[in-house]
């Protein structure tokens, strides 16, 4: 008769040295509950309630690019057997489109602040089950104004990630000079910088910003005010070296000088090459908010809800903030961050510069004018 002692040890060693799978581990007879007892000792395998039992092999995530730590997903596998799918965006409007399209196979994705409402309308996302997500706390966030967006109705549709501000970078080595507005930013890529800046491939931003060009609102629907944003626009494509959402590979090759650019890329990307500079545009701009969601439709919705829970945990929230650079509304975070990060002026910019700041409209998701002239822009 075997010695279910011995057994158990022969089958964690396998396990630790890679020869079987988590799952096989555990579903050995009687392992399971062994697993489950030596979790709350062993320090990084503390049990979660929405990690308990098997999640499948996999939990598709959509997010946006350079917005997670790889190290974190794996460690996520490590601890639920469950590998994170991970695609990326370049708009919000792209994102929505296919999701309301169907078929997408998204278990969790990270929609901005000014959309949830636009989905719950669509009915393409239900109400949070909160108790499966036990490491979200409303009382941790410092600003309420970064999580209210995901209440709809009474109702938590969507949880805070990060939040971020809607700037410019700059190289001043190849484009010495320090800008510090909209104005400059469009005036000196038609100059001095042509050929060599991008935009974002998302018409929120970059008509957002050409609308700042002439001092109106960055949400502006108004026919005149798009029609000047436009022609902005139309003259200034001629001299883009691109349009796109992923530009940090021009900018570190130095193809690019200037891009649209969101606080996490810009810290990344000064962290690296400490002469490429983050502006906010002293006209104003966009402050957003990014959370999770859970599609309504999501094939995996017990590892959607274990992944969110993981990712919101404090300690792999911190990890996930040093390696992407957006600032998060959590308090529990927020007292993990060395100072030189919780000082970091491209993370938290003064008061002054946030302040004229807009959080984008929801009606401008799906405004037709707007993307009639981003079609426009893109194709001319």
């Amino acid at each position: 008769m075997t010695d279910p002692r011995k057994e158990f040890i022969a089958q964690l060693r396998r396990y630790q040295m890679g020869s079987i799978s988590r799952r096989h581990f555990l579903g050995a007879t009687g392992l399971g509950t062994a697993v489950a007892v030596m979790a709350g000792a062993v320090p990084g395998l503390r049990p979660r309630a929405s990690f308990a039992g098997d999640i499948g092999d996999k939990v598709a995530l959509t997010s946006w690019p350079n917005y997670h730590d790889q190290a974190n997903l794996d460690k996520f596998k490590e601890l639920t057997g469950a590998a994170v799918e991970l695609t990326v965006f370049g708009s919000n409007e792209e994102m929505y489109a296919k999701l309301k399209a169907g078929g997408t196979g998204w278990d969790v994705f990270v929609p901005t602040n000014y959309t949830i409402a636009n989905y719950v309308e669509a009915d393409l996302i239900d109400p949070l089950d909160l108790s499966q997500i036990p490491n979200s706390d409303p009382s941790a966030y410092s600003d309420p104004r970064m999580s209210e967006p995901g209440t709809v109705n009474g109702k938590v549709y969507a949880l805070h990630k990060d939040w971020g501000t809607t700037g410019f970078v700059q190289n001043t080595k190849n484009l010495p000079g320090k800008l510090s507005s909209w104005k400059e930013f469009w005036d000196v890529t038609k100059d001095k910088a042509s050929g060599r800046v991008m935009v974002h491939d998302y018409q929120l931003t970059t008509i957002g910003n050409a609308l700042k060009y002439f001092g109106y609102s960055f949400n502006s629907i108004d026919e005149k005010e798009l029609a000047d944003a436009e022609k902005l626009l139309l003259e200034v494509k001629p001299h883009l070296f691109g349009i796109s959402s992923d530009y940090q590979p021009a900018l570190r090759n130095g193809d690019a000088w200037m891009s649209v650019a969101w606080t996490g890329d810009g810290k990344q990307l000064h962290k690296d090459i400490p002469e490429i500079d983050y502006i906010l545009g002293k006209e104003g701009g966009e402050i957003w908010s990014d959370f999770y969601a859970v599609p309504k439709e999501a094939p995996n919705k017990k590892g959607a809800y274990a992944l969110i829970n993981f990712l919101l945990d404090p300690d792999v929230n911190t990890r996930e903030l040093l390696f992407h650079g957006y600032p998060v509304a959590d308090k529990r975070v927020i007292a993990k961050l060395p100072p030189e990060i919780a000082n970091d002026p491209i993370m938290y910019p003064a008061a002054e510069l946030l302040t004229p700041l807009e959080f984008g409209a929801g009606n401008v998701l799906t405004n037709p004018a707007r993307a009639e002239i981003m079609a426009r822009f893109k194709s001319a």
